[in-house]
């Protein structure tokens, strides 16, 4: 992190998680109300960067010079979309390795685009690569990653963090990393697949589910952070998909009626959801499209159609339709509008909407995109065609101000409730096992996206 001579790194263990905090040299945009009051505009976005590695130290390592060309990618894609509030996945659990990422790339320029700095960072433990000592997949092997209570490698590959320009209120952030997907109500887990000593131990998160709250103005926006399992790589039991719609579903307990909250616990047991009339917004990569894709029919509407939902604008880009119209392939057969896609899958199943921002009613959503330019745009070179300069996944953003305060305004994104996708299910079809999200990472080495 490039601060001059008052650098200041201040790092302060919170709950299971880390927060960290550097000086910021701006202020995000403000909007008035009706009273002429200041109220911010806050810019929301959530990236699968995939800065993760094959093994642990290894990001720390490709991130302690400022020369990693895919970092570079990542980073100008970050300076050039210049969110308030950055929430990351696919960034391996090493807070060392964040603050090389913020020092080394972030807040240097990159490619003549302004450094941006976040004063707030919060990453916490996941669950990929940690141990079960059980054989959770049937290979009679209890070490594998497939073992782990989340695919990985390694604890931590594949985490998560937050970055933010407004205050991060540690107090109060709740993550759900160790609950049981058991305790859930009404559970999609395969009956009969997994073993009674499994059965008792096997957690709902394949990464974690945090809330982490901001502080903008004077209020508090919380921000519902994971990243659900890809609903493949697994057989006719179907347990990443059970598993991958149960974790989009935690979020809808968790925002509605107490009754449905009640069987949620926190990592430090307290118990229930969200508070009643709080502002929240859902952001990260769901690995789950509306109708297209690998995932269970209607996974994602579970919250798509809530009316606590806000999704009156739906983030698209003119890149998406292009890359659709050239790549051909499983995109010709797709019922959803190819706009709204936010990854480039080249295998089956193609291009689908993977990454979300999905606001709280009561927040008004002023602009909505995803950074997928076209081809003629010259920072297509930061998309770019495999092997992906930064990702295979793309940039996703709005913009949202309180109720009240802005009405929603023109931008790239398309009005339409579920993003102008047909309500109906779409019906499940076949796939390839172990194949649909593999693909060679920027850094050269083949890896499963998870």
């Amino acid at each position: 992190m490039i601060r001059g001579n008052r650098l200041v790194a201040v790092l302060a263990l919170v709950l299971v998680g880390t927060v960290l905090a550097v000086p910021v040299t701006s202020s995000p945009a403000d909007a008035r109300d009706e009273r002429g009051r200041v109220e911010p505009t806050v810019r929301v976005a959530t990236f699968n960067a995939s800065l993760n590695r094959p093994a642990a130290g290894d990001l720390r390592r490709d991130l302690s010079t400022p020369s990693n060309a895919q970092a570079r990618a990542v980073a100008e894609i970050v300076q050039r979309t210049r969110p308030d509030v950055l929430v990351l996945q696919e960034v391996d659990h090493d807070p060392e390795a964040l603050r090389l990422f913020q020092r080394n790339y972030l807040e240097r320029g990159q490619q003549g685009a302004d450094p941006v700095r976040y004063r707030y960072t919060f990453t916490a433990p996941v669950n990929t690569g940690v141990p079960t000592g059980l054989d959770l997949n049937g290979d009679g092997r209890t070490d594998g990653p497939d073992d782990a209570y989340g695919f990985g490698a390694f604890p931590g590959q594949y985490g998560m963090a937050v970055l933010s320009r407004y205050p991060i209120d540690e107090k109060h952030v709740r993550t759900f990393q160790k609950l049981l997907w058991k305790d859930m109500p009404g559970n999609r887990m395969p009956q009969g697949y997994y073993s009674p000593e499994a059965v008792d131990v096997l957690r709902l998160s394949s990464k974690s589910h945090w809330d982490v709250p901001v502080r903008v103005g004077r209020r508090s926006v919380h921000l519902l952070v994971s990243h659900p399992t890809p609903p493949v790589f697994d057989g006719p039991e179907d347990r990443n998909g059970r598993r991958n719609a149960d974790e989009i579903r935690f979020w809808a307990d968790y925002t509605g009626p107490a009754r449905e909250a009640r069987w949620i616990r926190d990592d430090r047991g307290r118990p229930g959801g969200l508070q009643r009339g709080a502002s929240f917004v859902i952001a990260g990569d769901l690995n789950s499209d509306p109708v297209d894709g690998d995932s269970l029919p209607g996974a994602t509407h579970q919250l798509l159609d809530l009316r606590r939902v806000n999704t009156s604008l739906t983030p698209s880009s003119d890149g998406a339709v292009e890359a659709a119209r050239l790549q051909g392939g499983a995109n010709l057969s797709h019922r959803g509008d190819p706009q709204f896609d936010t990854a480039d899958f080249s295998e089956p199943p193609g291009n689908i909407r993977a990454d979300y921002v999905l606001p709280s009613a009561d927040l008004d959503i002023r602009d909505a995109r995803v950074f997928w330019p076209v081809q003629a745009d010259p920072l297509s070179r930061l998309t770019g065609t495999y092997p992906f300069p930064a990702s295979d996944h793309r940039l996703v953003w709005e913009r949202h101000t309180q109720r009240g305060v802005g009405a929603v305004s023109g931008g790239a994104g398309r009005r339409g409730r579920r993003g102008g996708r047909p309500r109906a299910r779409s019906r499940r079809r076949g796939r390839p096992r172990g194949r649909g999200c593999c693909a060679r990472g920027a850094s050269g080495a083949r890896h499963c996206r998870r």
